[in-house]
């Protein structure tokens, strides 16, 4: 695989991620959207089958990595860290372009959201004061359809769940999920790793959102801090570093693992 096929297929699959997982959180979130209240069941299959879609689609260009702790773990298990920027690098910005998606495709959606006075309260405040003040606040009313977040914010116990999720992901994914040559995805393992991804929803999605991938998180967190959201509150950058470390170091234990008792 060249760099060019890697970066291209990293930023097509992990925009088509991002689209699909996204799309599915804004689908029940929203204001008029008709999965509105669909629950927690639907963003749990609906992030599964957007692996699927995801890992289809771009293992014939880079191997569907579509995740920076899956690309560290692949780099220590072979070790082979070459290639490793060029993966992260198409991975955030396909997360971005995703997320960039989302929002075209929800935007009547968002601004009906946003302008209720139901959801985000009186809005005659100026827009400094409504800045300041949603920093303050952290996670702003539509955040958790870009990023993730916890449901009781104590630290350790946060990275600590990202930790666990990525180390699950990524023993399935070394251990049932790597094409014959080992640098990424086979055709059973993108089923198999979409079927892991919905487990890991299922099971561990409960205290912070399961984002188990630093670009799935940060890109998107990005794009929700610059698009001209009407209320749409702070990004929660005091949390933001937890849903990046927590994965990496998930996946690089993921990988020790493997090489000390699979390998």
């Amino acid at each position: 695989m060249s760099s060019s096929d890697i970066f291209i297929g990293e930023t097509i699959g992990t925009a088509l991620l991002i689209l699909l997982g996204g799309g599915v959180c804004a689908a029940v979130t929203l204001k008029a959207s008709k999965a509105r209240n669909a629950g927690w069941l639907a963003i749990a299959f609906g992030w599964g089958f957007a692996v699927l879609t995801a890992v289809y689609v771009s293992t014939p260009l880079s191997g569907a990595h579509l995740n920076p702790a899956v690309t560290l773990a692949l780099a220590i298990k072979n070790d082979d860290w070459s290639t490793l920027p060029v993966y992260w690098g198409g991975q955030l910005l396909g997360a971005m372009i995703g997320a960039l998606l989302v929002w075209i495709a929800y935007y009547g959606q968002f601004q009906a959201h946003l302008t209720d006075k139901d959801i985000v309260g009186e809005t005659q405040q100026p827009a400094r004061v409504k800045s300041v003040e949603a920093e303050e606040k952290g996670a702003g009313p539509v955040l958790g359809i870009f990023s993730t977040g916890p449901e009781v914010r104590v630290a350790w116990m946060n990275l600590a769940t990202e930790i666990i999720g990525t180390f699950v992901l990524i023993i399935a994914v070394l251990t049932q999920g790597l094409s014959d040559d080992g640098k990424g995805l086979g055709a059973l393992g993108g089923l198999i790793t979409a079927l892991v991804v919905t487990a890991i929803g299922l099971s561990l999605g409960g205290p912070t959102g399961y984002a188990i991938n630093p670009a799935r998180d940060l890109g998107p967190r990005i794009i929700h801090a610059l698009l001209p959201l009407p209320n749409k509150g702070g990004s929660d950058w005091r949390y933001a570093w937890i849903p990046v470390v927590g994965p990496l170091i998930g996946g690089a234990l993921g990988a020790g693992l493997y090489n000390l008792a699979f390998a």
